[in-house]
């Protein structure tokens, strides 16, 4: 096996490739990334276990092979290479990269020891834009759960209903819901429960332009754009009703300037007890006062301009639960309906938007 690559487009494939690997151990197969050399075309494969990964790039080859090799030394070696052509040559059990004047070796394992990743055949897939479905990410994978027991709860659940796509995600105590009408003429899948690891993928690496292809089939998930292919075995168990946690009898509302709470949120946070993290909101007809609870070293507090007509009123809310999703919306006006202190409240976007956050109050005491 012998071909030369260049060290730029190596180094773009190979830290995805990284991404995927979760087990750093050189001595695991799950550590090394796959390389097939054929065609004048190098296939770079990449799995977790549960994550699959697959891309292509153009090398000249002067003898066809595969092997995989320890992807984090790799990826340190051509890193540091200067740019250019660096030859890639197998003999044996070992792998030598010469860029320009340098000569590195590898110890590296067999192909046939990698776990099958295969490309999904056929016309399964469809087609999704991908800057819809990317904002749909980005406004619920965030809000997954962190608890290993409920683990069914640490994927975001996606679905089709009628024409209409909807991604939903919650840990408990807060829920995230994005719901585009982008599902004219495609198949019915089963609904399935997505972990935020090939999520950030998609996220992360593909373009806003063009479409997503996707596919739900066997358990598994499929993504692909570009010269990417991403696949992931689905999250197994019962997604909690959401419907049932998303409040429809609210009757109160108030509105502000996204730049005026994320700023005022912001100077609160230096005061918010780190472990409950409560945050109390206190309405005012035309004004919101925000403050931590009183603590040993002191207390903080900061009023924003608000659109509220109604009776005094103060709400208690995680802060995290607020600043996360504010940090994500491009609005610049949002909105909370709520009923009362005891009740969940629903934050959006002013106009309303496709996607919205119920987010459980917390005891003002």
């Amino acid at each position: 096996m012998k071909f030369q690559f260049d060290r730029d487009a190596m180094i773009k494939e190979v830290a995805i490739a990284q991404e995927i690997i979760a087990n750093k151990s050189p001595i695991s197969v799950l550590s090394n990334v796959l390389l097939i050399a054929e065609n004048n075309t190098l296939t770079i494969k990449a799995s977790d276990s549960m994550v699959d990964y697959i891309t292509k790039i153009p090398v000249e080859i002067q003898e066809e092979g595969s092997t995989t090799i320890y992807c984090d030394k790799f990826m340190k070696i051509i890193s540091k290479a200067p740019q250019g052509q660096i030859e890639f040559e197998k003999s044996d059990i070992t792998v030598t990269i010469r860029p320009l004047k340098g000569r590195f070796t590898l110890k590296s394992i067999a192909s046939d020891k990698f776990p099958e990743i295969n490309s999904l055949e056929g016309g399964t897939y469809f087609e999704l834009p991908s800057k819809e479905l990317k904002e749909m990410i980005q406004q619920t994978s965030f809000a997954v759960s962190e608890d290993g027991n409920r683990h069914f709860m640490m994927g975001v659940h996606f679905e089709k209903q009628n024409d209409n796509l909807i991604m939903v995600a919650t840990d408990g105590r807060r829920l995230s819901y994005a719901e585009k009408n982008l599902a004219q003429g495609i198949p019915d899948f089963p609904s399935a429960i997505v972990p935020t690891k090939i999520l950030d993928c998609v996220l992360k690496h593909a373009s806003d332009e063009g479409n997503v292809s996707v596919a739900v089939i066997d358990k598994k998930i499929f993504f692909k754009f570009g010269n990417y292919e991403f696949s992931s075995l689905l999250l197994e168990g019962e997604f909690p009703n959401y419907r049932r946690v998303i409040p429809s009898d609210l009757d109160k509302t108030f509105q502000v300037q996204k730049s005026d709470l994320l700023d005022a949120m912001d100077r609160i946070g230096i005061y918010v007890d780190k472990n409950s993290l409560r945050t109390i909101f206190k309405l005012t007809p035309g004004k919101l006062t925000i403050f931590s609870p009183e603590l040993d070293l002191g207390s903080a507090d900061e009023e924003i301009p608000c659109e509220y007509n109604g009776e005094e009123v103060m709400l208690a809310f995680n802060f995290r639960f607020v600043e996360e999703p504010l940090k994500l919306t491009s609005a610049e006006r949002i909105a909370f309906e709520f009923k009362d202190a005891n009740k969940a409240a629903i934050m959006r976007t002013e106009p309303k938007s496709d996607y919205f956050h119920v987010i459980m109050t917390m005891n003002l005491n």
